[in-house]
């Protein structure tokens, strides 16, 4: 058969599928087409001595690209990251969403996927000098509009975002998160849910959480940390986890610490997926991309084949779009061509803390619909 591009000789890498040889892949109309030795009938890269995994997926950003203070080229972004699909946590609201998707999601080259936000105007004040909490003031929180919306847009938009702690929401508590509920029930959607400082607690919004729900910013450095008083994970979010809800790191600017990280992992308790929460404010530091984040990972004891899957399969499966995060045959024609170098590599978390990292991950090239992009 003919290829729009063959991948030829990497280390083939998708632990989600149990995959992990030296072959080539073959890409034809936008999708993974076979996988074998000495594929031809097409364009050739060579990819000797790399990793080639699945597309990376991003589950937390911000793109909403000279439309909101916050957002960040998702092009740019793709190629630097190797993240294909990029799922915005909540750049637009009902009220401007419009816009997001006729002016970024339609034009852009990478996929874009969104999580609503049930503020009307979504993110809307969030710089170096303005921080205003838009979850705050009750009279945003608007789950009709929002729900309406939802359900107009169900090729791009996954699910529900809600912003709650003192930064995002003030004194309300869990008010806004119920409105966000109201949102999610009426479109049929899962929630993600971010916290910073409380209130309210991490124990409260772990105990109010759904199956399929998103709590974002799941190791945080304290306040509202998930570690209790005894330095183990909180039984609330142990029970949490029994019941369905997803841990996603959302690494952003302030809200990932390698000690949280660390006892996390002894407790047993693994993020389920890495997300970077990339904006304006932290693609500089510390957060940068999925691959440093990843990095961080590796650099307390994650192995690679973890991390790989915590950044593909199960971002998939949250966004419930189980044709990516894959390299099966008939699959989204994504691909992430990294390379996993030794050194020495200083990455420091949100609290200052630097660890100097014997391996870190490249990347050395981007497949996006089985098109080759090259790195930046």
């Amino acid at each position: 058969m003919g290829f729009d591009l063959i991948l030829k000789g990497g280390r083939l890498f998708d632990p989600g599928a149990g995959l992990d040889r030296v072959a080539d892949i073959g890409f034809a109309e936008g999708k993974v087409a076979e996988i074998g030795d000495g594929l031809s009938g097409g364009p050739e890269r060579r990819v000797e001595g790399f990793l080639v995994t699945p597309g990376l997926i991003d589950l937390h950003t911000h793109v909403y690209w000279r439309g909101a203070s916050l957002g960040i080229d998702p092009d740019a972004y793709c190629r630097a990251s190797a993240a294909t699909t990029l799922v915005d946590a909540g750049s637009a609201g009902p009220g401007n969403f419009a816009g997001f998707r006729a002016h970024v999601i339609e034009r852009a080259e990478a996929r874009i996927l969104a999580y609503l936000h049930v503020s009307h105007a979504g993110v809307f004040a969030f710089s170096n000098r303005i921080m205003v909490g838009e979850s705050e003031d009750i009279r945003l929180m608007d789950p009709v509009t929002a729900a309406e919306v939802a359900e107009a847009n169900r090729d791009v938009i996954v699910g529900i975002k809600v912003r709650l702690g003192r930064h995002a929401s003030g004194a309300q508590g869990m008010n806004p998160f119920h409105h966000a509920l109201d949102a999610a029930e009426r479109a049929g959607m899962p929630l993600m849910v971010h916290i910073d400082e409380p209130p309210p607690s991490y124990a409260e919004l772990c105990e109010a959480l759904r199956p399929g729900d998103v709590l974002t910013h799941c190791f945080r450095p304290f306040p509202n940390s998930p570690l209790g008083p005894d330095g183990k994970p909180r039984r609330e979010a142990v029970a949490a986890r029994a019941r369905g809800v997803l841990f996603d790191i959302g690494h952003g600017k302030g809200s990932f610490a390698f000690e949280t990280a660390r006892a996390m992992l002894a407790g047993g308790f693994p993020p389920d997926v890495i997300s970077t929460d990339v904006h304006a404010l932290c693609i500089d530091g510390p957060a940068f991309d999925m691959q440093t984040t990843m990095s961080k990972f590796l650099a307390i004891g994650m192995g690679l084949d973890e991390v790989v899957r915590r950044s593909t399969t199960e971002p998939a499966r949250a966004i419930r779009r189980p044709d990516l995060g894959t390299l099966a045959p008939g699959a989204a024609g994504d691909a992430a061509v990294l390379s996993l170098e030794a050194g020495a590599f200083p990455l420091t978390d949100v609290t200052g803390e630097t660890v100097t990292a014997g391996e870190r991950l490249f990347v050395r090239g981007t497949v996006l619909g089985g098109r080759w992009l090259d790195a930046l």
